[in-house]
């Protein structure tokens, strides 16, 4: 017969990241920004990160958590980076 080890710490380590992927479920939060503004972009970007390392607090360093956190740092940065580049290849309103 032999012992299996490891599962606790699995186990720990998944019912840890589902309390946290609990935590980000739903809205994240709302950010604005000048898309002709390159300071403004990336404040919004860095907001964006603050709110997800806050829901997912103690978590960051799960090792389920820790890498789907900066996954959707990266994605919602892609997104506040793509919004903006639309934005600027719209007409403006008062032209």
């Amino acid at each position: 017969m032999f012992k299996i080890t490891g599962l606790d710490k699995l186990q720990k380590n998944l019912k840890d990241a589902q309390r946290a992927l609990s935590e980000l479920d739903g809205e994240l939060g709302v950010v604005n920004f000048d898309p002709n503004d390159p300071a403004s972009i990336e404040a919004a970007i860095q907001s964006v990160n603050r709110m997800i390392d806050e829901r997912v607090g103690e978590y960051s360093a799960n090792p389920i958590v820790g890498p789907l956190a900066d996954q959707m740092k990266e994605k919602y940065r892609e997104s506040i980076l793509q919004k903006a580049a639309e934005a600027r290849l719209k007409p403006g309103e008062d032209e």
